[in-house]
């Protein structure tokens, strides 16, 4: 190999991230690694936002479900893959509690990861069948109360946000009940509409629609404030008295750890345009989807911090 000349030496440290950063720019696909079957919130979210990203970098993106162990095995696989900005992670809040959840999971949430951006939120609803007698949120509060435990919550899993939601029902409200977790956000709808779980607490896109038809009941959002979506619904903090109940599903993205900096700044950028598009901006409204905005690292510390001493109070754990 022949010798670089003199005043090209100094710059020998940033000829590896030239490489990937030169990699990411070419014309091989981007993947979104979502951990979770398609059809929830979390995937809908990657769905609205691959094909902006992409005129927005110039490459293909494709978005690639990998459910399974509460979003574990779709991270795990970002946190594997190469810091060359092809292989990214959409998740939520199962992402933050991993680590009370899946102590052997072999990923950690911060320690594997590069926070690249916060993207949405939308509040949960929710819904019981139509066969329940509850009418109102008290009315379910005492049901659940009744059947001493025995009631079927349905879930798409352990440590994802729906679940989430329901574990933080149990501790403001003393109630129990059996969790019944399922693989996607569809599977767990159909099971309510059938009748084979009681309620759930899930993405107002899904269940709405299905509550208008009189499929399920819709009784409460889950957030302080009430959704634009379904104004006329009460928070469960309000109707059912539960002061501080707050519980909504939001998205972020990450890359796995060492991330080049000039690749995170320019996803960031990518991604802070595609988010201001109107086009963006009218399907994520529909899906009932608002932007969310901050400092990602921060507040995934602060969704842990909620999130583990509840865990750690109810007893949950991953399967």
């Amino acid at each position: 190999m022949s010798q670089l000349p003199r005043r090209l030496l100094p710059l020998l440290p940033l000829l590896p991230l030239a490489s990937a950063t030169a990699r990411a720019q070419g014309g091989r696909p981007l993947r979104i690694i979502v951990p979770f079957a398609a059809g929830g919130i979390i995937d809908v979210m990657a769905r609205i936002l691959a094909e902006p990203l992409a005129q927005r970098l110039g490459q293909p993106v494709v978005v690639e479900n990998q459910p399974g162990a509460g979003s574990v095995i779709g991270a795990r696989s970002v946190a594997r893959s190469a810091a060359d900005g092809l292989t990214l992670l959409v998740s939520g809040a199962a992402h933050a509690v991993i680590p009370a959840l899946y102590p052997d999971a072999g990923v950690d949430p911060v320690r594997d990861f590069t926070p690249i951006a916060l993207l949405g939120q939308q509040p949960f609803v929710l819904a019981v069948h139509p066969s329940n007698p509850a009418r109102d949120v008290p009315g379910l509060l005492g049901w659940l109360r009744a059947q001493g435990g025995a009631a079927r919550f349905a879930t798409t899993g352990i440590g994802a946000a729906s679940h989430l939601a329901g574990e933080l029902l149990k501790k403001l409200a003393g109630v129990d009940f059996e969790v019944i977790t399922y693989r996607g956000t569809p599977a767990a709808v159909t099971d309510l509409v059938a009748g084979r779980v009681d309620f759930m607490l899930d993405s107002q896109t899904l269940l709405a629609p299905l509550a208008a038809d009189g499929r399920v009941r819709a009784l409460a959002v889950t957030s302080a404030a009430r959704s634009a979506t379904l104004p006329d619904l009460p928070t469960l903090a309000e109707a059912g008295g539960l002061a501080g109940y707050d519980a909504s599903s939001w998205q972020a993205m990450y890359g796995p750890a060492g991330l080049p900096a000039p690749l995170v700044d320019r996803l960031r950028q990518a991604l802070a345009q595609v988010l201001e598009e109107p086009a963006v901006q009218e399907r994520m409204a529909r899906s009932g989807l608002q932007p969310l905005r901050g400092d990602l690292a921060a507040f995934l510390a602060a969704e842990q911090a909620r999130w583990l001493p509840i865990l750690a109070a109810t007893g949950a754990r991953g399967g």
